[in-house]
């Protein structure tokens, strides 16, 4: 089997990081450390590939990007800032749309491989599974090149994590609510995704904080399809759930929400407040505006492309950094100004 970076670094004792900086030639590097990490390579046979851009061994310059849906407004931000900072700092790229079946995401994974990239940018929390063995692609990808997930975290060799703190986000907008006097939130969600999952954390720890019970029967997933979260939204409240409240985990499913509220004759936000994510133009067009919560697509992507470009040059980056999110209030809740 061919000799990968995480196998020099094992053999020298050291981290992927130094072993980057002696691609690279970087000075930052003891005479002591550059020798035992070149033994190491002569010994394993490894050959530089995507780290070694410094020295010419066969960079394409080119990084490859995976989203599951370009379709879904957030993604296609995402990878819009990710393409225009790589274009800056002189990188191609390759797009590949997975879809969310596992294996489709495999071989996504396996074909951007082939085209010798020299890092690999996952966008969004559904690349990472709760179940760990279906994780281990990723991490076998990870042994020949750098992986950046982007709004997930996995804490793996050569893998690194840029992401919006979605728990305290939506802890903050529910006890927001909470305050306002709701107790009936209904929290729509799409996936138990990282995101997803630390986004239903956040709603059920704002509960503890203030000391009430969650009515599990108010979390619920929702379907994404604008016409079919209205009526899903329908179905619950002609079934006799009550609710005052909308946390949507996407703007999609808030203005879903609204156009519920509007069919019944429900004012907004005397008679249900509602609370988006994403801080998208869906969110912004909706009528009325809604509140959402505004994860800085632009900031996790222009940090994503730094961290990476910092690799590149051999220097030590975090393998986590959590970005905060703000609240953007609107007319679908009467918080006070903050």
């Amino acid at each position: 089997m061919k000799a990968n970076i995480y196998d020099v670094s094992t053999k020298a004792g050291v981290s992927i990081a130094t072993v980057s900086r002696v691609l690279n030639g970087s000075a930052n590097v003891s005479d002591k450390t550059r020798e035992k990490v070149h033994a190491a390579m002569l010994e394993l046979g490894y050959t530089p590939n995507a780290f070694a851009r410094g020295l010419g061994l066969g960079s394409m310059n080119t990084i490859g990007i995976m989203c599951s849906d370009s379709s879904d407004t957030y993604l296609a931000n995402a990878v819009y800032h990710l393409e225009h900072e790589l274009r800056k700092n002189g990188y191609d790229s390759f797009l590949c749309c997975s879809g969310y079946e596992l294996e489709t995401k495999k071989q996504y994974l396996k074909l951007l491989l082939s085209k010798q990239v020299d890092a690999l940018i996952l966008v969004g929390s559904s690349f990472l599974d709760m179940t760990p063995e279906n994780n281990q692609y990723i991490v076998d990808a990870a042994q020949q090149v750098p992986v950046m997930l982007m709004n997930a975290a996995l804490d793996k060799p050569n893998i690194y994590s840029v992401l919006c703190d979605d728990f305290h986000a939506v802890k903050h907008a529910t006890s927001s609510l909470i305050q306002t006097g709701h107790r009936r939130i209904l929290f729509l969600y799409k996936s138990h995704s990282y995101s997803g999952n630390e986004k239903l954390a956040g709603y059920r720890k704002a509960f503890k904080k203030h000391q009430l019970e969650v009515d599990e029967r108010l979390i619920q997933r929702c379907p994404k399809k604008l016409s079919e979260n209205i009526r899903f939204i329908a179905g619950l409240y002609d079934m006799g759930l009550e609710f005052d409240a909308v946390i949507a985990s996407e703007d999609i499913m808030a203005v879903g929400a609204v156009k519920f509220a509007k069919s019944r004759s429900l004012r907004i936000p005397d008679e249900l407040s509602i609370v988006g994510f994403n801080n998208s133009v869906l969110a912004e067009c909706s009528e009325p505006a809604v509140t959402s919560i505004d994860n800085r697509v632009e900031a996790l992507s222009v940090t994503t492309v730094n961290q990476l470009m910092q690799l590149f040059a051999g220097r030590d980056v975090p393998q986590k950094i959590m970005i905060s999110a703000d609240l953007v209030q609107r007319a679908t809740t009467n918080f006070p100004p903050a």
